[in-house]
């Protein structure tokens, strides 16, 4: 027997690029597998479909009328809101007038290169909250201990001075303590987790604390896989995901937030060492409907003592980003949708693909 014939099919869809074929109507006729990792839709989705109820790109590139174009690390957006970055490809097709192939090269979502890129920036945060731990927390027992000791001593209205410099005291302690959360250089216990547990739990501690000010929706995938994660990191990062939202209320407003769980097929990254690239297909999402970052502090959001906040320290989210990445994740910040919401989007190990 002779070795058994490749189609023209079969190749296009082992391409690890994606691809769509697109007609004069701008529908979109074919897409291969590739496109459905990518854009995160099955071909019986799209087909048939305009492009534009699929994928938002810049002004004109998805005219007919445009002839052959490359288009290299352009930002785009899906019809699902997520915001992508690629290397884009127009084709005609010389025998069908204004049909196109379009390809999508090295396609990726947006901010994740950049986060790969923080871990120098929290080695950096390690240091300087190791020293600064050790070299003020010490002293301040003593500043309280005196304090204390003058408050007996002195008339009442000097009192109210020797409690004021204990309340300070014991605020500088308490960002001391968050502080040294950057320390902890220990790995973490990874196990299998039900995300939906760790959700819902989360949920619970808030309700009983600023729920009042949130609207909380879920859209979760009930047919997950477990996830690999140290479970009371998970809650406190969602805990203080909840809160962000919560502390962008005004007056007697509520805030909508969606809680939302998938898989995302094809999600991957590499190590800065060129190991084995390593799959995050679980996604959590915080989604709310404030008024997000400021964008001139939006690619910095992660970074320590950087804050969007007057009353803001800068450490939650830096904080949040060193707990994610200890469990072999990445946190995402972007806003998306039209209108816009804020999202933060967790993306975290597959339980059976680590074992």
């Amino acid at each position: 027997m002779g070795k058994p014939k490749r189609t023209a099919e079969d190749i296009l869809a082992a391409l690890p690029m994606a691809l769509l074929v697109i007609d004069a109507d701008n529908l979109i006729q074919d897409a291969n597998a590739q496109a459905e990792a990518v854009l995160n839709m099955s071909a019986s989705t799209m087909i048939g479909r305009r492009l534009d109820a699929i994928v938002w790109l810049p002004s004109g590139f998805a005219s007919p009328d445009r002839g052959p174009y490359a288009a290299f690390d352009v930002e785009f957006q899906t019809s699902k809101g997520h915001r992508l970055r690629a290397d884009l490809h127009m084709t005609p097709f010389a025998d069908h007038a204004q049909w196109r192939l379009l390809t999508l090269a090295n396609a990726r979502d947006h901010g994740l290169g950049s986060g790969l890129e923080r871990q120098d920036n929290r080695r950096t945060a390690i240091a300087i909250a190791a020293t600064l731990a050790h070299e003020i927390k010490n002293p301040l027992s003593g500043i309280k201990g005196a304090a204390q000791l003058l408050d007996g001593r002195v008339s009442e209205a000097d009192a109210a001075m020797t409690r004021l410099i204990c309340t300070e005291v014991d605020r500088v302690a308490a960002l001391i303590d968050r502080m040294e959360g950057f320390t902890d250089t220990r790995k973490l216990a990874l196990e299998a987790q039900n995300i939906h547990s760790i959700v819902d739990h989360a949920r619970q501690v808030v309700e009983q604390g600023f729920g009042e000010k949130l609207n909380i929706v879920e859209e979760y995938d009930p047919s997950l896989p477990p996830v690999f994660a140290h479970r009371d990191s998970l809650i406190q990062i969602v805990i203080n995901l909840l809160k962000n939202a919560a502390e962008t209320v005004e007056g007697a407003e509520k805030r909508q937030v969606v809680l939302a769980t998938r898989y995302r097929h094809g999600v991957a990254v590499a190590s800065r060492q060129g190991a084995k690239r390593m799959q995050l297909p679980i996604e959590l999402c915080v989604i709310d409907d404030g008024p997000g970052a400021p964008p001139e502090l939006a690619d910095q959001l992660f970074d320590p003592f950087i804050s969007s906040k007057r009353s803001g320290q800068g450490l939650g989210l830096a904080l949040a980003d060193k707990l994610i990445r200890d469990m072999g994740g990445l946190i995402q910040y972007s806003r998306e949708g039209r209108p816009s919401r804020t999202v933060f989007r967790l993306l975290l190990q597959r339980a059976e693909e680590v074992a």
